[in-house]
């Protein structure tokens, strides 16, 4: 038994796990961590960034992490609703007011965060356009992406839409005016000592950057202005994608997920009060399925499960159905994924955090068979 109260042979299975899963193909590579109160039990990186076994995979490497992307302008957002810049019930188009026009006018914030908007499931707002500039990504929302149903009728995930414009908001009532890339850095990723986390590849990282494989499991191309290829948004310097464009290390996001395991606070530095914690961490969404997952679901004939959305968070609740987090997990436990690689969640109950970004992108019903079975595994470790 380890010192933090996990199972070393429960956790050396884990390993053996990962480990055979890259061995057979099923991925490039994964770097996970797995802590209880506070204190590593596991840490390991294992395979490669690439398919062809070139750029073994080190702790400190740095992976595209996709729409985890969004956990950090959400936690941002809610920040800014501390601090009176906005609030969950101000209306989309009294800060944007170019989104104007028919149902969208009755969006707020809330309704983004909580993913029940009424807008379209869009991964991008035009065909074939760049998505790496934020400002022709709101320009192309606000002329392209109109509701298709009221807000609060329905849990569908937006892919792209409620975070970019979240971003845009934190933007225009920022006192300091200052970029969306600035206000992470500024207010988030410096005062956690996420030092090698950044909105876009910042060029010091660019070497240890995992360039995403999406081995044909991407729904569209993620075109960059720089035209490094059909998904060079992911490798653009500059690029300010806020529901997407961020890069990380498993050391960091165990940082953040830290933050959120103790109520909003690490090292002395709040980021967040406890009261905003737990109404984030609250199901928003009842038992309304998540119609993108739905849809999913019904491809492999699995039945559809409760969406349990909190505000920017996802939840694990307590149906026993196909979740990333695990079967096992307490029914408060909150996180975030992205796309087929990336996936943190915090167990409040057991006090147990789990941060795992792997390299070579999986389907995502295939991803959430192989987050379930880790997490169990993991989760199964815990006195």
């Amino acid at each position: 038994m380890s010192g933090e109260g996990l199972n070393e042979g429960r956790l050396a299975h884990l390993h053996a796990v990962i480990e055979a899963d890259v061995q057979c193909g099923k991925y490039n590579g994964a770097v996970i961590i797995v802590a209880r109160h506070g204190q590593i039990a596991l840490q390991a990186a294992l395979g490669s960034g690439d398919a062809q076994k070139t750029r073994p995979l080190a702790p400190d490497s740095v992976f595209s992490i996709f729409s985890v992307t969004k956990a950090l302008t959400n936690i941002l957002f809610l920040r800014a609703c501390e601090l009176g810049q906005l609030a969950l019930t101000t209306r989309v188009v009294e800060v944007i007011p170019e989104f104007s026009g028919g149902l969208r006018e009755q969006i707020t914030f809330f309704h983004l965060i909580a993913h029940s908007s009424g807008l379209p499931m869009v991964f991008t707002p035009k065909p074939g356009m760049y998505i790496d500039r934020l400002d022709e990504i709101i320009a192309a929302i606000c002329k392209n992406v109109h509701s298709v149903e009221p807000p609060g009728e329905r849990a569908a995930y937006s892919p792209m839409a409620n975070q970019a414009l979240l971003g845009e908001a934190l933007r225009r009532t920022d006192p300091k005016r200052r970029c969306y890339r600035a206000i992470v850095e500024d207010e988030l990723l410096r005062p956690l000592g996420m030092s090698s986390t950044s909105i876009g590849v910042r060029a010091d990282l660019k070497s240890r950057h995992m360039v995403p494989d999406f081995r044909g499991n991407s729904a569209i191309e993620h075109l960059g202005s720089s035209n490094l290829g059909p998904n060079g948004a992911f490798e653009e310097e500059h690029a300010e994608m806020p529901w997407v464009g961020a890069v990380s290390t498993v050391p960091d996001m165990f940082r953040f997920a830290e933050m959120l395991r103790r109520g909003g606070t690490l090292d002395d530095v709040r980021i967040l009060s406890p009261a905003t914690l737990s109404l984030a961490r609250r199901n928003w969404t009842g038992d309304k399925p998540n119609e993108l997952y739905k849809v999913l679901a019904h491809r492999r004939g699995w039945e559809p499960s409760p969406a349990y959305l909190g505000l920017g968070f996802s939840l694990r609740g307590t149906a026993l159905c196909h979740h990333m987090f695990g079967t096992l997990a307490s029914a408060g436990t909150f996180g975030n994924y992205g796309a087929g690689s990336a996936l943190y969640w915090v167990d409040p109950e057991r006090e147990l955090t789990f941060v795992c970004l792997t390299a070579g992108v999986m389907e995502s019903n295939d991803n959430i068979e192989r987050f379930q079975r880790l997490s169990d595994i993991a989760i199964s470790a815990a006195n």
